[in-house]
C-alpha cells in the first residue's frame, strides 16, 4: 500500500515575529509603520528637513544656541496661541478673534500697570480673567445661540480690535515692571557649580527625558492591555532613541547659552496638561467626539454646548496670556498688536494635522506646527529672503500640509 505524502514547503517567519528582520526588515517596520501613522509623522519629518535646510544654508547659524533661545522666545505666543486653537479646530469651530484678543488684554495690562500702578501679579490674574470672559461671551453666543464661530469671532476680532483703539488712545504705552518682562524675556537663575553649562537647565532637561520614556512606555503597556495595536518593539526603541536625542540636543544648546527661558517652562506645562487632557481626561474625548460626529456626540450623552463653550473660553484665556507674552516681549503695548496672530495660530494648527472637517489634530501636533513657521521665519529672516517672498513661501507651506492632509484621507479610504 503506498501513501502519497506531500511535501510542505517551510516557512519564513514574519518579520517581528520569530524571524530576523536585519536590515531590509527593519526598514519595513518603519516604512509600514510611517504608513499607518502618515498624518502623525508628516509633519516631523518635514520640521527636521526645514532644520537641515537652513543650517547648512546659513552654515550653521540657525544651530547656534543664541539663535535657539531666540526661536523659543520669538515664538512663544504664537505656540501659545496654537494650542488653543487646535482644540477649537478639533471641536469642529474656527476662532479669528484671537489676535485683536491679544491685543486688547496686553492695552488693559498696560493700562493697569503703567497708568495706575497696578502690582503685575494682581494686573496678570485680572488679565486672564479678562481673556476669559471674552472668551465665554463668545462662546455662549456660539454654543447656546447657534450662531456659527466663523460669525462671532469675526465681530469680535472687530470689537476688540476697536476696544484696543480705545484703552490706548492710538498710542503706545510702556514700559511694564521688570517682573513681567522676566517672564517673557527672562532666563532660569543660575544655580550650582560652574560647570560651563546652566546647571538647572540640563536637570529639567534630564527630567523632561525620563518624563518622555516613562510616557512612552505607559502608553504602550495601556495600549497592549486594551489589545490595540502597537508599533513593532524595534520601531519603538528606534522613536524612543529619537525623542531623547531630539530633547538632549536642545537642552545642551540652551545650557550653553543662558539657560532655558522661563517662557519655555510655562510652555511645557501647557502642553504637558492639554496633551494629557486630550488624551485621558473626560472632556477631551468629547472634544474629539463634537469634532468628529456631532450627531453621535449627542446620542451618546456628551453635553455638546457645554464643551464648545468651555473650549471658547479656554481660547480667550490662552489669548490674555498670549497677549501678556507678546506685549511683555517687546515692554510696551500697541494698537498694532497681534495682527494676523490668528492666522498664524490657524496655519500652526492644520499644518500640525489638524482637519478641516474637525475631530483629528494633538496639542503636540499643533508646537510642531508652529515650529515649522517659526523655523522657516527664522531660517529665511538669516538667510535674507524678504518678507513678501516669506509670506508666498508660507502659503505654499499652509497649502502643501492641508493638500497632503486631503490625499492621505483619500488614500485612506480607498
Amino acid at each position: 500500500m503506498s501513501t502519497n505524502v506531500t511535501e510542505k514547503t517551510p516557512t519564513p517567519a514574519p518579520a517581528g515575529k520569530g524571524g530576523s528582520t536585519g536590515g531590509d526588515g527593519l526598514l519595513q517596520l518603519m516604512m509600514d509603520g510611517m504608513r499607518r501613522n502618515m498624518r502623525q509623522y508628516g509633519m516631523l519629518i518635514a520640521l527636521g528637513l526645514i532644520v537641515v535646510l537652513f543650517a547648512v544654508w546659513t552654515d550653521g547659524d540657525l544651530l547656534l544656541p543664541r539663535n535657539v533661545s531666540n526661536l523659543v522666545l520669538q515664538n512663544s505666543y504664537i505656540l501659545i496661541l496654537a494650542i488653543g486653537m487646535m482644540l477649537v479646530i478639533i471641536a469642529g469651530h474656527i476662532d479669528l478673534s484671537v489676535g485683536s484678543l491679544t491685543a486688547f488684554v496686553g492695552a488693559v495690562g498696560a493700562v493697569l500697570m503703567v497708568n495706575h500702578d497696578v502690582a503685575w501679579p494682581l494686573a496678570v490674574v485680572l488679565c486672564l480673567l479678562l481673556g476669559a470672559a471674552a472668551g465665554a461671551l463668545q462662546g455662549f453666543f456660539i454654543a447656546y445661540l447657534g450662531i456659527p464661530s466663523f460669525i462671532v469671532t469675526l465681530a469680535g476680532m472687530l470689537l476688540f480690535r476697536g476696544l484696543t483703539e480705545i484703552f490706548l488712545e492710538g498710542q503706545t504705552i510702556g514700559p511694564f515692571p521688570k517682573g513681567l518682562q522676566d517672564v517673557s524675556n527672562g532666563f532660569l537663575p543660575e544655580v550650582g557649580p560652574d560647570t560651563n553649562y546652566h546647571n538647572l537647565t540640563l536637570l529639567l532637561g534630564f527630567a523632561v527625558i525620563a518624563f518622555v520614556v516613562l510616557q512612552e512606555v505607559r502608553d504602550r503597556r495601556r495600549q497592549q492591555e486594551f489589545a490595540l495595536e502597537v508599533p513593532p518593539t524595534k520601531l519603538f526603541l528606534l522613536k524612543i532613541v529619537a525623542l531623547v536625542a531630539a530633547v538632549l540636543t536642545v537642552t545642551m544648546m540652551l545650557a550653553s547659552y543662558k539657560g532655558a527661558p522661563v517662557v519655555l517652562i510655562i510652555l511645557g506645562v501647557l502642553v504637558v496638561g492639554f496633551g494629557y487632557v486630550m488624551r485621558n481626561a473626560v472632556i477631551g474625548r468629547h472634544v474629539y467626539a463634537i469634532g468628529g460626529n456631532l450627531p453621535a456626540a449627542k446620542l451618546s450623552g456628551v453635553r455638546d454646548k457645554k464643551v464648545t463653550f468651555l473650549v471658547f473660553l479656554n481660547m480667550g484665556m490662552l489669548a490674555a496670556l498670549a497677549g501678556l507674552v507678546f506685549a511683555a516681549r517687546f515692554n510696551a503695548a500697541s494698537p498694532k498688536a497681534g495682527v494676523n496672530f490668528e492666522l498664524e495660530a490657524i496655519a500652526a494648527s492644520f499644518i500640525g494635522g489638524a482637519s478641516m472637517s474637525g475631530g483629528v489634530g494633538t496639542v503636540l501636533g499643533a508646537i510642531i506646527g508652529g515650529l515649522v513657521l517659526g523655523v522657516l521665519n527664522n531660517g529665511m529672516n538669516l538667510v535674507g529672503v524678504g518678507s513678501d517672498w516669506q509670506q508666498v513661501i508660507k502659503g505654499l507651506v499652509l497649502l502643501a500640509a492641508v493638500g497632503f492632509d486631503v490625499w492621505n484621507k483619500r488614500k485612506v479610504g480607498s
